[in-house]
């Protein structure tokens, strides 16, 4: 938002033509009073538009401050929207409180535009201001837990991760410069084939999945699960992405015979 406002006052001040510093500060404090209240505009008809009340004043705030954020290219308000709705669909079909859920989708995302400088994730973030202002405790649950940080502690959460991950990883949503994304599925799929026992990996749902072929005579089942928690743990560690991977390892038995 601070670039939107320096950027606008640049402007103003050079169709103007009068520079000089006490001018440059009565043009930014305009333009921080008008952005503030577009800012508070917006997130009231988001609010109203998705049938959203009682919602506290600061949490509209931080709905309207998302206009001017973006994830990887996408904009946050309208992916934030988009899972909104997504999750009150599922909510209501699976016979839960679409409200709530409706709830938990639009904010599950403020703690990135917080004003605080906080070195929390921003999910953590989030669960803390929407806790502080007085939300369902369904609601904050799911807003933590929808990166995993805190235990999930409703069916709200998981709604909310799922409904996350599908408006973020459908194709062309985000951008991504070609070399990196490509680079990025390569490396994940060099950390798994590092380990002894696997055959094969493939890195599927544009990076979102890692599906291992292990070796069935040297991997048992047992041996599966920890596998996949190593690689899982390596690639948190070796690589950046948005979202999280799911990485999942197929130990596969076949059976051969013949009838002549």
């Amino acid at each position: 938002m601070r670039r939107e406002i320096a950027r606008l006052a640049l402007l103003q001040l050079i169709q103007d033509g009068r520079i000089y510093p006490a001018r440059i500060e009565n043009v930014v404090a305009k333009l921080e009073k008008t952005m503030d209240k577009e800012i508070m505009d917006i997130g009231e008809r988001t609010v109203i538009d998705l049938g959203i009340y009682g919602m506290h004043v600061e949490l509209t705030k931080l709905v309207g401050r998302m206009r001017y954020r973006a994830s990887y290219g996408q904009n946050l308000l309208h992916h934030s929207r988009e899972v909104a709705h997504l999750t009150a669909t599922m909510a209501s079909e699976l016979g839960l409180n679409s409200k709530l859920a409706k709830r938990a989708g639009l904010l599950h995302d403020i703690g990135k535009v917080s004003a605080k400088k906080s070195e929390l994730p921003h999910a953590l973030l989030g669960m803390e201001l929407a806790k502080k202002y007085r939300e369902h405790p369904e609601v904050y649950n799911a807003i933590g837990a929808h990166h995993d940080e805190v235990e999930m502690t409703s069916m709200l959460a998981p709604i909310v991760q799922a409904c996350d991950a599908i408006s973020g990883c459908r194709p062309g949503v985000r951008r991504e410069v070609l070399e990196s994304y490509v680079k990025r599925l390569q490396d994940m799929e060099a950390i798994a084939l590092s380990f002894g026992g696997v055959k094969k990996c493939y890195a599927v749902q544009a990076g979102r999945e890692l599906r291992v072929m292990a070796d069935s005579k040297s991997v048992t089942d047992e041996e599966a699960n920890t596998l996949a928690f190593k690689i899982s743990s390596n690639i948190e560690q070796q690589l950046q992405y948005p979202g999280q991977v799911k990485v999942i390892v197929i130990r596969e038995t076949r059976a051969i015979n013949y009838a002549n």
